[in-house]
């Protein structure tokens, strides 16, 4: 553990040291490699689910939600090994704020059938990982109230009821795929607004349908592999650059450090979306949100503290504000709205004032 604390602070010194010009290029490169890495990752995911018969939305909850957030997996670990909980914690409960707003940029740009995105990728399978993802942040927001004492082999009960709520949350999804007793199977189906997929759409389906198993799964690894990477550099780069620009931690993290891990999100969703695959790309954003408190399980084995008893104000204002602007989506999904604003349903409109108000009330917390 000292070693890995002396690395970590060696790397800190060497980032500290670059001109921020030079961070800048770092950042800016960094990002672009995230948002090649993240066609990959959506294309060879299609292949995957297909070839693996896990559905869009399954599909979604684990092999992208997963691989979308490796620089979160990255950060947290090494912020675990070198002891700065707080920065664990941060960067896992401010990231799902904006990752949900993402599906307003989706909405916005994304989607080519003049219809709302919740209105095309309804179905009850994506409310239930609506409501998997609000009881995710219910149990973390509990989990913070808990002694720091109330720790055993490295184990919280906060993070062990996490990781099983998390695993019987994606019981429910595959069992939700199989069919529920609703009409549809609770499935909204294709609408004829739509116009189903486009041409280029097919030809591309068609052209990934083709693609082996292996070679699928070794595409998906080299993405997986690059995201991660790349966005460790993008973190630390943006950090120090950021800094200098005399941007707070707690900003920071809940903008620029979480946008910037929340680029692989974006480049898969609109992947996503351009193949009309839209319940895989709602899916990816929600199952990424429920997956990120499974990382507080990682944090407090390798730092072998109390993790979310150190949660500060903001970061369980920022859960807050993920809730809401879950709970916003979820009722998008629900009543399927038909008409749009400047390109976007009335759902994602309110989750972007809901995010605007809430990053703004960020400077009002007290420390």
């Amino acid at each position: 553990m000292k070693d890995a604390a002396g690395r970590h602070q060696s790397g800190e010194d060497t980032v500290n040291a670059l001109s921020s010009p030079l961070l800048l290029v770092i950042f800016l490169g960094s990002a672009s490699v995230i948002w090649g890495a993240g066609i990959f990752l959506s294309d060879s995911t299609d292949v995957l689910c297909h070839r693996l018969h896990l559905g869009e939305a399954l599909g979604g909850v684990i092999l992208l939600a997963i691989a979308t957030n490796l620089p979160e997996v990255a950060i947290t670990a090494s912020a675990a090994l070198s002891h700065q909980v707080g920065i664990a914690v941060g960067n896992i409960l401010g990231g799902i704020a904006i990752q949900t707003a993402v599906l307003a940029l989706l909405d916005a740009v994304g989607v080519r059938p003049r219809r709302p995105l919740t209105y095309l990728a309804a179905s009850l399978t994506l409310v239930l990982e609506c409501a998997l993802v609000l009881a995710m942040l219910t149990v973390v927001v509990m989990a913070t109230q808990l002694p720091e004492s109330l720790i055993v082999a490295r184990l919280t009960p906060g993070v062990i009821l996490i990781v099983l709520l998390w695993i019987i949350g994606l019981t429910l999804v595959r069992k939700a795929r199989r069919g529920l007793p609703w009409p549809g199977g609770g499935n909204a189906g294709e609408s004829p607004e739509n116009g189903g997929e486009t041409q280029a759409a097919q030809a591309k389906r068609a052209r990934l349908q083709k693609t082996s198993l292996g070679r699928a799964a070794l595409v998906f690894g080299v993405g997986a592999a690059a995201t991660l990477v790349a966005g460790v550099f993008a973190t630390r780069s943006g950090e120090v650059l950021f800094g200098r620009l005399g941007l707070s931690g707690v900003v920071f993290g809940a903008t620029v450090l979480a946008a910037a891990t929340a680029l692989p999100e974006v480049t898969t969703g609109l992947t996503s979306t351009r193949l009309c695959d839209y319940q895989l790309a709602v899916s990816d954003i929600l199952g990424g949100n429920a997956f990120l408190p499974v990382l507080f399980l990682l944090a407090t084995v390798l730092s072998g503290k109390a993790v979310l008893p150190a949660a500060h104000h903001s970061d369980i204002y920022l859960t807050a504000l993920g809730g809401l602007l879950t709970i916003v989506y979820l009722i998008g999904l629900i009543f399927r709205p038909r008409r749009q604003w400047l390109r976007m349903g009335p759902d994602s409109i309110a989750v972007l004032v809901l995010y605007a108000v809430g990053i703004a009330g960020l400077a009002l917390i007290r420390t």
